[in-house]
């Protein structure tokens, strides 16, 4: 049975490349080994049950942030066109190590935020948005969200294991209205 938090997403399939099957994915991890180290994938329909697919090769195209790969069992345009839409998984414990002073971005939805760090919590981290650069989404206490830049410094301090993140922001950033 297909539960959301045993996978982790790290693309999406958004359209065929050539005639011999090859596919673009739109990559929402910031691990490229992702699409170019051959092994077992998932694809996923919507919220279905996950299918198991072994990834070939692939490689990111120069200047954008979109891969190109192989897939098994894809290998012909009309294959590629029937998965297009469909997200890439790999397990949620197939994360990769990181370094001290490193996290998964994801690790940081659900943290409460707060301007001092032994204050109260002002909000909470509800997304993470990639436009160019990365962009925190806050929900305000007050029921108000914002977009915050996730740069260092703005959000100087991140103590997962705490629950918590710190937010120095510069004056009227926490003024400008996401969504009502």
């Amino acid at each position: 049975m297909f539960t959301e938090e045993d996978w982790l997403k790290i693309g999406q399939i958004v359209s065929p490349q050539g005639l011999d099957g090859k596919v673009r994915i739109n990559p929402s991890t910031d691990f490229p080994e992702r699409f170019t180290k051959p092994g077992p994938r998932w694809l996923q329909k919507n919220l279905e049950e996950p299918k198991q697919i072994k990834l070939l090769n692939g490689r990111k195209i120069p200047g954008k942030s979109i891969y190109i790969v192989s897939l098994e069992g894809i290998a012909n345009r009309t294959a590629a066109e029937s998965i297009i839409g469909e997200n890439l998984l790999v397990p949620f414990n197939d994360r990769p190590k990181l370094k001290n002073n490193e996290f998964h971005l994801l690790d940081l939805i659900g943290l409460e935020v707060r301007l001092i760090p032994e204050g109260p919590a002002i909000g909470k981290v509800k997304n993470l948005t990639s436009a160019g650069n990365d962009l925190l989404e806050i929900e305000l206490l007050e029921g108000k969200k914002v977009l915050i830049p996730f740069v260092k410094a703005i959000v100087p301090e991140i103590r997962i294991k705490e629950g918590w993140l710190q937010l120095t922001p510069p004056p009227g950033l926490l003024n400008l209205e996401l969504l009502d």
